[in-house]
């Protein structure tokens, strides 16, 4: 008889035991799901700097194969300075290239390409500084905070051709 009262005894957990253990793993489920939201987050916004370094090359690149113009100021999208970190003026738009034959084609398929790595807004945009000497200051401008950064960011690469 004393096997069967002690099985009486152990009755298993309270359903306030349940409650409190499932709260409890609710709430850290709740705060991985947390994180890994920044972690997108912050991917999105490194795979969106990525890009902007890319696009800086593109125009580089495509500087170098036509030195001549670059030399020549045909890129240059503003009045700049090598020396500064002020903003160039930028191409925000294809309507907003003036230049024509290869200049024109080149500056027209980097404010697409920036536009299709950055997003279609206004503040997806392109500046070029170069010198008569070859000496280039390439800046892409965009707005982070869709991708959780802090607004509008600038890469700005200093090359010399």
């Amino acid at each position: 008889m004393r096997v069967s009262s002690l099985r009486r005894s152990q009755g298993g957990a309270t359903i306030l035991e349940v409650l409190v253990s499932v709260l409890v793993l609710s709430l850290g489920i709740f705060g991985m799901v947390g994180l890994q939201l920044r972690a997108l987050k912050g991917n999105n916004s490194s795979f969106q700097r990525t890009q902007a370094v890319m696009m800086s090359y593109y125009i580089v690149d495509a500087m170098k194969v036509d030195v001549a113009n670059a030399k020549a100021l045909s890129y240059n999208t503003g009045e700049g300075s090598l020396d500064s970190e002020d903003e160039i003026p930028a191409l925000c738009s294809e309507d907003a290239v003036d230049a024509s034959g290869l200049v024109g084609a080149n500056q027209t398929a980097w404010i697409q390409g920036i536009k299709a790595a950055l997003g279609p807004d206004a503040s997806s945009c392109g500046a070029v500084y170069c010198t008569a000497e070859g000496e280039c200051r390439v800046q892409v401008r965009w707005d982070d905070t869709k991708a959780g950064g802090l607004g509008k960011q600038i890469v700005q690469t200093v090359t010399k051709l």
